[in-house]
């Protein structure tokens, strides 16, 4: 779902099926790309998604050095071009998450970035911990 600004204050409104906000500076051409990395990302890492609360989603990952590494490259990479965002990558005890965060006026921006997690992580009936054994 694609959002854009309505009047000063106004919740964005959603315009089509994917998460893209107006306020992302990715040339369009690059977006329907951007958004098939996180796709797989979510498909080939995710675990677990929890919106842990309004503007913020926490994603329980493989604990693999390599999806780690590809996590943060894709963060770096959207912080560019959507700089609302806060990525933050924890490995510890053995277990890897990935937070996405943003401010109350792009909320609706991350619950759906988790909504869209969330069934990639879902596909299929395979549960998440089954998939990868």
């Amino acid at each position: 779902m694609e959002f854009k600004q309505g009047k000063a204050g106004s919740a964005p409104a959603i315009q089509d099926e994917g998460w893209t906000p107006a306020a992302c500076t990715l040339p369009t051409a690059q977006k329907p790309l951007r958004v098939a990395e996180f796709d797989a990302l979510f498909a080939e890492a995710v675990t677990a998604v929890e919106l842990v609360a309004s503007g913020r989603v926490r994603m329980r990952m493989r604990p693999a050095p390599k999806l780690a590494g590809r996590a943060a490259d894709l963060a770096a990479r959207e912080t560019e071009c959507c700089s609302f965002f806060t990525f933050s990558i924890t490995a510890t005890s053995g277990e890897l998450t990935l937070e996405v965060a943003a401010a109350d006026e792009h909320a609706p921006v991350v619950a759906a970035l988790a909504e869209r997690a969330e069934q990639l992580v879902q596909r299929d009936g395979i549960k998440p911990e089954e998939r990868f054994r």
